[in-house]
């Protein structure tokens, strides 16, 4: 097994390696992946070490959870982290896989939105029966916010703090059902408010910081560090594009579609760069979220044994410290953006 260095999440006697495995794609994202191969994908990562997984109900309507529990079961030190605020109602109307919120699974329930205490004890118990196991390390408020709920963000706001889908998590965490609780999310704002309601022992924040985005170092980072609240980093590659850069065929992702072009802009400066130093963009995408103190651990999407692989090569890659330098001289990095081999 690859060593691969365990961090602690918050102030919970939990450590997670440094390196994880977003399940995602096991839900059949965008694109089906057969049984045989999410298991694949799921033993070469825990052979390398990468023994903490992340999933959620949303992620194929239970798909990616079942799929993550028939591979974790009887498998010591494991620590996995599913999510709440969806529930998965029976519809038997599904009975194909087309695409449906953006999976390709054939499991046949629709998925409805409840933040409320009663949702959320509802959906932990609803995952561990798909996970199939008897207990959930870490849970996260999955999708509050205005980035996904628009307009209709503040009633559910209001359904996870009045209507008590905070306290049915202290609840959880109390009696020691779960051994911590967060949020994950898209956006930074929604981060602050939540942890003005409650303590947090970690956040799972997908795309809000990264090589190419820190607007997290201003305020959300700081009140992180006084709360001994984690940052659990998802989306490490901003939706595709810190993957595979600009040079490829075809729509360049970034944040969930087209890239725009004063991101496109930036990247190709990053990616002159790395051609000098002769780093991998995505390699660097890793090695720079992991030079912050906060950050416990770095969850990209894995749905195949040989990305597995992959991202394993790309965690171990060296990059020499002038590249760093180069960016921050090119202004393509925040100079008070902790970077791998200095002091924070």
């Amino acid at each position: 097994m690859t060593h691969i260095p365990h961090r602690p999440i918050g102030r919970t006697a939990l450590s997670v390696p440094e390196l994880g495995f977003g399940a995602a794609s096991l839900g059949n994202l965008y694109a089906p992946v057969a049984d045989a191969d999410a298991r694949a994908a799921v033993d070469a990562a825990l052979a390398a070490g990468l023994r903490y997984v992340d999933t959620a109900p949303h992620y194929g309507r239970g798909l990616s959870e079942r799929r993550v529990g028939d591979a974790l079961r009887l498998q010591p030190d494991t620590v996995v982290s599913t999510k709440v605020g969806r529930l998965m109602d029976p519809d038997a109307s599904i009975t194909d896989d087309h695409e449906r919120d953006g999976f390709r699974s054939p499991m046949p329930f629709r998925m409805r939105y409840d933040y409320t205490h009663d949702g959320i004890l509802r959906s932990h118990e609803h995952s561990l029966q798909r996970l199939g196991v008897a207990k959930i390390d870490l849970l996260y408020v999955h999708d509050i916010g205005r980035y996904t709920h628009g307009d209709a963000a503040d009633g559910y706001w209001q359904q996870l703090t009045a209507g008590g889908g905070l306290k049915a998590l202290e609840r959880l965490r109390d009696e020691g059902t779960i051994t911590g609780f967060g949020i994950g999310v898209n956006e930074i704002q929604v981060c602050l408010d939540v942890m003005a309601e409650a303590r947090l022992d970690a956040i799972l924040l997908a795309g809000r910081y990264t090589l190419l985005e820190q607007d997290a170092l201003d305020a959300l980072f700081p009140a992180c560090e006084a709360a001994g609240t984690s940052i659990v980093i998802g989306g490490p590659y901003n939706s595709g594009i810190l993957a595979t850069g600009t040079r490829r065929g075809g729509t360049i992702h970034y944040d969930y579609g087209p890239a725009p072009g004063h991101v496109l802009a930036r990247v190709r400066g990053i990616e002159a760069i790395a051609d000098r130093h002769a780093v991998a963009l995505p390699a660097a995408a890793l090695a720079f979220v992991l030079a912050h103190p906060l950050v416990a651990s770095v969850i990209p999407g894995i749905g195949s044994a040989a990305r597995a692989a992959q991202t394993v090569d790309l965690y171990h890659a060296a990059i020499p410290p002038a590249f760093w330098e180069e960016l921050r001289a090119e202004g393509l990095l925040r100079g008070d953006a902790p970077v791998p081999g200095a002091a924070a």
